[in-house]
């Protein structure tokens, strides 16, 4: 014979069975639907803008860092990925918070650095790194995941195609 406690556990354990797993099966469906990216719109830059974006997108290169390029979902002329997780480029984004006047970010002796000839403002987020391109005619947005250290290591292979399409903003 069992003692009453154990069989108000086994009505848990049964409870548990029945119910517990909805949530794991909900996450893991919604997870299954996602595109797998990290929820960022695709931008939609100015006409003058959208021209120089696109013109970058045709030079971006096959890999970065050694990571093969994938497609981006949606697919777009203004983003582009590689590796998984992926690195992800976004052309045409808007000003940074911490660049612009009357934020609540707004920083104006932010620190910004320099990649073969590209300025960068790098700000640390909580899966990685975001880089978005100062003093140019676009801000082009490069998000580095964690997993991949030192971060800038991808700026260098994305220089030369910045460079050569996105001229200086002065």
């Amino acid at each position: 014979m069992r003692p009453a406690r154990l069989g108000s556990l086994d009505r848990v354990s049964t409870l548990f069975r029945r119910f517990l797993w909805l949530p794991a099966v909900i996450s893991l469906a919604a997870a299954g639907c996602s595109s797998g990216d990290s929820g960022r719109p695709v931008p939609t830059p100015s006409p003058g803008t959208a021209k120089l974006c696109r013109a970058l997108y045709r030079e971006l290169p096959a890999k970065v860092d050694g990571l093969e390029r994938s497609g981006t979902e949606p697919s777009s002329e203004f983003a582009a990925d590689w590796g998984d997780p992926a690195v992800q480029l976004r052309c045409g984004v808007p000003r940074p918070e911490v660049l612009t006047p009357g934020t609540a970010q707004y920083n104006p002796t932010a620190e910004g650095i320099e990649v073969n000839g590209v300025l960068w403002l790098p700000e640390q987020q909580e899966n990685g790194y975001r880089f978005t391109t100062t003093l140019r005619k676009a801000y082009v947005e490069v998000t580095v995941p964690r997993e991949y250290r030192p971060e800038v290591n991808p700026l260098t292979d994305l220089a030369d195609a910045i460079e050569g399409t996105i001229p200086d903003a002065l």
